[in-house]
């Protein structure tokens, strides 16, 4: 029987120990006390399932887990409690053009990050072309990253998410940048590329959260304060916690 979860999550957090710093004036009592502090809780107790081909929104302020909440699920970061169950491969852009090699050119960081992704070099040759024509980036993809914009690296990251096949897509404020005829075109791909897959969005923008999700958690100091259907979600946040 196949399991109808595509993320499954059980008392998660995430403890971050802070390090004292010698720069702090350590006959301050009030500094001396702030640097014995043994950690920080990112997220914690965090409980959640996301169904196959869900669109789920993550909402709250900056500084709230939402980020870490991702590189948890995505396994770039190991929870320090509890347990995440993935059902399906998973692939994310948590930080647009944040794995690419400034050195290597553009395409050279297309394969890079396909082989990161998982694929094969045969399967990144087939879809080389449509990231490269997507991202509008077929007169400078042979120059090497540093020489990119900003808004150049946005759209590569991006071209390069949507393409490469996964069950699970992870965006996190992937459409808060580049220009806005550049974001109407992401958006719409999101619709368009990215259906029928579980999708969980990071966005301030409640305009395209509603756009793109059908239910939405909102966190709060680590912890999930509300879960509901979008509109529910968008109404607690905007009410309750802004």
């Amino acid at each position: 029987m196949t399991e109808n979860y595509a993320v499954k999550l059980n008392k998660v957090g995430k403890k971050y120990n802070l390090r004292a710093a010698k720069v702090f004036d350590l006959k301050d009592k009030l500094l001396l006390k702030e640097v014995k502090k043994s950690g920080s809780w990112s997220i914690k107790d965090i409980n959640l399932t996301i169904n196959n081909g869900e669109s789920i929104a993550i909402l709250g302020d900056n500084g709230s887990g939402k980020s870490t909440l991702l590189k948890v699920i995505l396994g770039v970061t190991s929870p320090t409690t509890g347990n995440v169950e993935i059902n399906g491969k998973i692939g994310g852009l948590i930080e647009l053009g944040a794995g690419f090699h400034k050195e290597l050119t553009g395409r050279e960081n297309i394969y890079m990050n396909g082989v990161v992704l998982g694929l094969r070099e045969k399967e990144i040759d087939l879809i080389i072309d449509d990231i490269i024509a997507f991202a509008e980036l077929e007169n400078h993809i042979d120059k090497p990253i540093k020489q990119f914009s900003s808004g150049m690296r946005v759209r590569l990251g991006f071209s390069i998410a949507i393409h490469v096949k996964s069950d699970i897509v992870l965006l996190d404020e992937v459409l808060a940048v580049g220009d806005k005829r550049f974001r109407k075109k992401a958006l719409n791909a999101i619709k368009t590329y990215l259906r029928g897959k579980t999708i969980i969005f990071v966005s301030h923008s409640t305009h395209q959260v509603r756009q793109i999700c059908e239910r939405g958690i909102v966190l709060q100091k680590g912890s999930i304060v509300y879960q509901g259907d979008i509109e529910s979600a968008i109404n607690y946040y905007e009410n309750e916690i802004e």
